[in-house]
């Protein structure tokens, strides 16, 4: 049983992926307390893999996102075995610090200060900037290296810092800019 607090579906707002459809599968806590977090831990309603693989199908789309809270704290090779079964292309938006199933196809990588990483694979680095030293961050092996402003609140910043720091690129929450449902 895993702690899910919505399903629902999009599109993908933000990152490599911004403007996919997709189901988002969102679970209820974390083991970080980041004061930017939209996630509401405390809501949510234990669901087997069968319960989310079913509302997870109802859409048309290819494309899942396992996001939260923290979702290595529940994700499973179980699940992602389901998944891909039912012909999902399975993204997990992670801060890192929980080993991830391997099977998962794409990892996207959001590092919180001082935390220690375990994640063993990132095909993506998402830093969200609150004028931190990120140049650690670009060590980390990834194809792409993104810094989102803080719920858009701090866009003018990061765009300057992205000019005089050329290996990062923008990445905007559209979601939140157009009000994408």
């Amino acid at each position: 049983m895993k702690k899910i607090n919505e399903i629902f579906y999009s599109l993908q707002g933000e990152g490599f992926h911004v403007g996919t459809p997709a189901v988002f599968v969102r679970f209820s806590g974390c083991n970080l307390k980041c004061e930017f977090c939209d996630t509401r831990h405390k809501e949510g309603v234990m669901m087997s893999d069968e319960e989310i693989l079913e509302q997870v199908c109802q859409y048309p789309c290819k494309t899942v996102i396992l996001t939260g809270g923290e979702p290595g704290l529940w994700v499973d090779e179980d699940l992602v075995a389901a998944l891909h079964k039912a012909g999902k292309y399975v993204c997990i938006e992670t801060n890192g610090t929980c080993v991830l199933p391997e099977s998962i196809d794409w990892v996207t990588c959001s590092p919180k200060l001082g935390a220690s990483l375990r994640v063993r694979r990132m095909d993506e680095v998402k830093v969200v900037f609150l004028g931190q030293d990120v140049s650690p961050y670009l060590q980390l092996k990834a194809s792409s290296y993104f810094l989102q402003p803080c719920s858009c609140r701090n866009t003018a910043e990061v765009i300057e810092y992205i000019k005089s720091h050329p290996q990062w690129r923008l990445s905007l929450q559209i979601h939140k800019l157009i009000d994408i449902p």
